[in-house]
């Protein structure tokens, strides 16, 4: 339930989730949504995507990043994918954190049957050993 696309800050991560997310849409049968630090994409989504820009939200910590996840996917019960963009900063996490979201998504992704596709400024190599599977991009 977790697809992540790794590289060093940079390298295209988000032009791949992007890309990725624009093609997914014509597949899908449920909703996508797709988590941002700004809006500054919001041209270069499909329109059927819904674009949450995560900072005008008072997103203080990885706790109240959950919070927030767990509130779209309780609002909307067709949500399919959740793209995540810069995702250590819309989550709030530091890299030494990153094991723990990683698995707290990876549970609320299997409960509610969502894929969170997440862009991550991280080397591959250094992502948590149970979660190098889980790449399908490394830049």
């Amino acid at each position: 339930m977790i697809q992540i696309i790794a590289g060093d800050k940079g390298k295209g991560k988000t032009k791949h989730l992007l890309e990725k997310v624009n093609t997914e849409i014509k597949s899908v049968h449920g909703n996508i949504v797709y988590l941002d630090k700004s809006s500054q994409h919001m041209y270069e989504l499909n329109n059927k995507v819904r674009l949450i820009d995560t900072s005008e939200y008072m997103l203080e910590s990885a706790d109240a990043f959950c919070g927030f996840v767990c509130g779209i996917i309780s609002q909307d019960h067709d949500l399919e994918q959740m793209y995540l963009d810069s995702f250590l900063k819309i989550a709030k996490v530091e890299k030494e954190d990153v094991a723990p979201m990683l698995d707290k998504l990876e549970a609320i992704g299997e409960k509610y049957q969502v894929t969170f596709i997440i862009s991550i400024s991280l080397d591959a190599s250094e992502l948590p050993e149970k979660m190098q599977n889980k790449v399908i991009v490394s830049l």
